[in-house]
This record gives C-alpha cells, sequence and structure tokens, in this order.
C-alpha cells in the first residue's frame, strides 16, 4: 500500500484501482474533498485548496467530468496550491496513470492504433491518452 499526505501532512494508506475502475469521485471523497458542480467559463475543474474543494464545470459530457475530477484531484495529492504549468503538466500525469490501466492500453493497441478509437474505449479523453502514451514511450 502506498502511503499518501493529505492536505494537512497526515499521512493516510489509500489505494484506488486503476483503468476503468478507477473512481475519481471516490478518491476525492476518501480525502475529504467536496465535488461541486458549477458553471465555469474558464476551465473544465477549478482546484480551490483553501476550502478544500473541487468545481467542475457543468454540462460536460461524462468522460470528460470524469477526468476532469481526475485532474483535480490530482492537484490535491500533488498538494498544488496554483496553477502553474508545471502543475498543469504533473496533474496531467497523474491523471492520466489513474485512468489508463497499462495492459488493457497494450491489448487495445493491437486492436486499433487510433488514438481517437482507444481514448473512447477506454474511457478517456484524446488528451489524457497522449499524454499517457508520451509518459510510457508509447506514441508512435
Amino acid at each position: 500500500m502506498r502511503q499518501r499526505r493529505t492536505r494537512n501532512s497526515t499521512p493516510t494508506s489509500l489505494t484506488f484501482p486503476r483503468g476503468r475502475d478507477y473512481d475519481p469521485y471516490a478518491h476525492a471523497d476518501a480525502l475529504g474533498i467536496q465535488v461541486l458542480l458549477r458553471p465555469i467559463r474558464t476551465a473544465n475543474e477549478l482546484w480551490l485548496p483553501d476550502q478544500h474543494t473541487l468545481v467542475l464545470k457543468e454540462g460536460m459530457r461524462a468522460v470528460h467530468q470524469r477526468n476532469a475530477c481526475a485532474h483535480g484531484v490530482a492537484h490535491a495529492e500533488l498538494a498544488h496550491v496554483d496553477s502553474r504549468p508545471k502543475h498543469e503538466v504533473q496533474a496531467d500525469r497523474y491523471a492520466a496513470q489513474q485512468l489508463i490501466e497499462h495492459d488493457e492500453l497494450l491489448d487495445l493497441m493491437q486492436w486499433t492504433p487510433d488514438a481517437h478509437r482507444l481514448a473512447h474505449e477506454l474511457g478517456v479523453t484524446t488528451r489524457l491518452l497522449r499524454v499517457y502514451l508520451n509518459v510510457h514511450r508509447l506514441a508512435g
């Protein structure tokens, strides 16, 4: 089991499945993060560390909402307090790691090389799929 630290730097033992079984909402709940749906114009999600709140843009499709939630949870897990570009890259990588199960991706890549089809089958956005492919050097 991995040790994780919460906002107050208290070690917790939280483990979550990866891939399709990963539930970012349950992860947020386990961390004590309030998740709200609100009309946002500037982003798909906003992490408000001082309020321990994640605001998701209302009206998004389920796949985008799940991916945005995973991205926001990543900000919390990585103890980000701002949205500097470096933190956005880190949050994308963390979210991609949680949302994509490696062996399932490799199996699907035998079936199709098309990123849009792969993303659809995995239940992720093409952006996060590309992040995962680049991190694992699977991009062709």
